[in-house]
């Protein structure tokens, strides 16, 4: 069974995927952090990050053992993904990278932007995890304030509009809700709430 998770940032679906893929005895890939470890690989070699053909060039050489970089969850290591992940060359060398780990047994939950549009349209479940950005700006806020650092929610607010606004418009494979996916929609959920939705959504695909 493959399970395609999509949703902008902070709409809670890295949270979710990690509580499926347990449930289900399932693989779990998230996307975000490939475009993490890429942003962050160029950004410490000093490449242009605009720059398509080298950030082509740093996707294709991409080893698993970059993902284990210590702030790739970071707010800073997100920008830098954001915008990498426009270049078609990147998102071309990672399209194998990702088929290839939906389609180990048992089968695998995927997190990300375009996993039901162009990673995996044929997924069994596709489930599109959205929030209003004021409370993701919220709960952004909230998570990095838990780790001591003080962040205006302003400041986070524009920056997730601006996120959403880049990924939306991309010419290579935009953030977009695939027709035939599950909208799932956390802005008044808890956490134990979210997954439950999650769950029913999925028992009832399965049938």
């Amino acid at each position: 069974m493959i399970i395609a998770i999509d949703g902008p940032a902070a709409a809670g679906k890295g949270t979710l995927a990690l509580r499926l893929a347990a449930h289900y005895g399932l693989n779990h890939l998230d996307t975000g952090l490939l475009y993490r470890a890429i942003g962050r690989k160029m950004a410490d070699a000093g490449l242009d990050l605009d720059d398509p053909e080298a950030a082509g060039r740093v996707a294709r050489e991409l080893d698993p053992a970059d993902l284990g970089h210590g702030d790739l969850r970071g707010r800073e290591a997100g920008e830098l993904a954001s915008r990498v992940a426009v270049h078609p060359p990147v998102r071309s060398a990672l399209v194998d990278f990702q088929r290839s780990f939906a389609a180990r047994a048992p089968g695998a939950v995927l997190d990300g932007r375009d996993i039901g549009t162009a990673i995996c349209p044929d997924a069994d479940v596709k489930i599109f995890v959205t929030a209003s950005a004021e409370v993701r700006a919220r709960r952004r806020t909230d998570e990095l304030a838990a780790k001591g650092r003080s962040v205006s929610y302003e400041r986070i607010l524009a920056e997730i509009r601006e996120r959403d606004e880049r990924d939306s418009v991309r010419a290579s494979a935009p953030l977009r809700k695939a027709d035939d996916a599950a909208l799932l929609d956390t802005s008044d959920l808890g956490i134990d709430e979210a997954f439950a939705a999650a769950v029913a959504i999925v028992d009832a695909k399965r049938g």
